[in-house]
Parts: structure tokens; C-alpha cells; sequence
């Protein structure tokens, strides 16, 4: 099983995913780690965990128990990856730690994970990896957040609304990836959307497709 150690430097090498309709849909959940809103979807609903007036290892230790009951039965899991350019931000330290809680507690019950970055999170859902570039730059961010929000709403049909919404949508365009690769997708997509795919960095270990 693959550790990851490596997701900045290795290239991704796709694994071939299993043929559509090879039993029924595995079980894919989406996270979007965030110490503040962190992200969960599935197939059809997405989530946003917020621990309110939280910090430290009680934060860290809520938002983990959270995301372990979710994803307990999952087939696979898809994860954005690291966040290498904050790290000079506040905060950054510790939301690393959390993304290493989370995959560590993947690897431990033998769930395979991916692990993907924002960019291509937005390829998929967008077609581009800066799909609000004839924008001011200022506003880039947010309405690059609002088309993945409206594709998740619109064409995966998933409620994503209230506090937290971009963070749960997120989360759904990565479930929809793993399902996607899986041979399972939500949609069908034009190829320069479904291009995300492929450098995603898929688990090693074989994924079960059915239970």
C-alpha cells in the first residue's frame, strides 16, 4: 500500500479502473480537509463538518472521529491533497497534521485513498484549472468556487447550500472522480473535463467494486 509520501514529485501513473456497471456502485466519499469546514460527499449528498468553538487536538480529534464514521464502509476514498503553497500561512501546520490523521487512519483500516489537487478538482468540474481567468484577479478564487458550487448543484443534482457549501461541494466533484475512474461515472462528461483523471494520484492496492 502506498504511503504517499511522494505526491509532489512522483508522476502520477493511472491505474486502470474496473468496467462500468461491474456490479452494484462502490462506495466512493470525497473530502475536502479543512480545520474550520471540512468537506464530505457521496454519490448523491454532501456534507459540511464545522467544529464550533474547537481548537487544537480537540479540534483535530473531532473532525477525525467525524470523517472515520463516514468513510468506515467506503471502497475508496479521494482526498485533496496537500496545500504546499500555504505554507507560510497561519494555520498551515496544523491542517497538515490533519491531512496526515486522515490518511493515516485510511491506511490503518486498509480503505484505499487517491489524492488529488484543487486543480483538478476544477478541471472536472469546469473543464479548466483556472476557469475564472478573464476575471479581476481579487475575484478569481470565489467565482472559480461558485462554477465548481454550480456544477456539483446542477449536473451531479446535490444540495449544497448554507455555511460551508463550497466545502461540501468540493468534496462532491472529488467523490465523482473516484466514481468516474471507477467505472462508475455520475455523468458523461467531455473529454476535457474527464482529462482530470489522469494525473490524479490512484491507490496501488486493488479497489473492491462490489460488496
Amino acid at each position: 500500500m502506498s504511503t504517499l509520501f511522494d505526491v509532489t514529485s512522483a508522476p502520477a501513473v493511472p491505474v486502470p479502473a474496473s468496467p462500468a456497471g461491474a456490479g452494484p456502485r462502490p462506495l466512493v466519499i470525497g473530502i475536502d480537509p479543512s480545520l474550520t469546514s471540512t468537506g464530505v460527499a457521496g454519490a448523491d449528498w454532501a456534507d459540511a463538518l464545522r467544529p464550533s468553538k474547537l481548537s487544537g487536538h480537540a479540534r483535530l480529534d473531532w473532525i477525525l472521529a467525524e470523517v472515520t464514521d463516514r468513510t468506515k464502509l467506503a471502497d475508496l476514498v479521494v482526498i485533496e491533497g496537500p496545500a504546499y503553497g500555504q505554507q507560510l500561512q497561519p494555520g498551515h501546520h496544523e491542517r497538515a497534521g490533519l491531512w496526515w490523521l486522515i490518511t493515516t487512519m485510511l491506511h490503518r483500516r486498509g480503505i484505499p485513498y487517491a489524492v488529488s489537487n484543487p486543480h483538478l478538482r476544477t478541471i472536472y468540474a469546469t473543464g479548466k484549472a483556472n476557469p475564472a481567468q478573464g476575471h479581476p484577479k481579487q475575484q478569481r478564487a470565489r467565482i472559480a468556487k461558485g462554477m465548481v458550487h454550480t456544477f456539483v448543484v446542477e449536473q451531479l443534482g446535490i444540495w449544497c447550500e448554507g455555511v460551508g457549501k463550497y466545502d461540501a461541494a468540493d468534496a462532491a466533484v472529488f467523490a465523482a472522480m473516484g466514481l468516474a475512474w471507477l467505472g462508475y461515472p455520475l455523468l458523461d462528461l467531455p473529454a476535457e473535463q474527464r482529462r482530470a483523471l489522469d494525473t490524479v494520484h490512484w491507490p496501488e492496492q486493488t479497489v473492491a467494486v462490489a460488496r
